[in-house]
């Protein structure tokens, strides 16, 4: 799961309430907006938010959750997926399949590599999600 390391200015994050699509809302998923309702963000496609809520089944399309926004001035704390072993710091990797953790995969990466704990399978990763030039995120 992706859970608040730090901001830069040291504010506390509000949180937002949107509609969902219908999925299973779990604490720290990465979720991107798609067609009026959230949605889980994995692979190449970068979060615009963190899910703050976690439900035992998946929620009618279109329910409120809480979430937090992701911005460039916030590190997020993960695990990782696969094996760090080619990574490095400054390195953008992509986003697993379950939206809760980073892969180890660099080509068209969004999350940024900050620092990790480890190369192995479920080491700590800490990332942040930069702006994309042009495109006012």
């Amino acid at each position: 799961m992706f859970t608040i390391y730090k901001t830069d200015d040291g504010r506390n994050m509000p949180l937002e309430y949107l509609p969902c699509g219908a999925i299973q809302p779990k604490i720290g998923l990465a979720l991107t907006q798609t067609a009026g309702n959230l949605a889980i963000a994995s692979g190449t496609t970068k979060p615009t938010y963190i899910c703050m809520t976690e439900r035992s089944a998946a929620v009618t399309a279109g329910e409120l959750i809480p979430v937090v926004r992701v911005g460039p001035d916030v590190i997020w704390e993960t695990t990782a997926s696969a094996a760090l072993t080619s990574i490095k710091q400054g390195d953008k990797v992509t986003i697993s399949g379950d939206g809760l953790q980073v892969t180890a995969t660099t080509a068209s990466g969004v999350a940024e590599v900050i620092d990790f704990s480890g190369t192995e399978v479920g080491s700590r990763v800490r990332v942040r999600f930069p702006a994309v030039s042009g495109a006012g995120a």
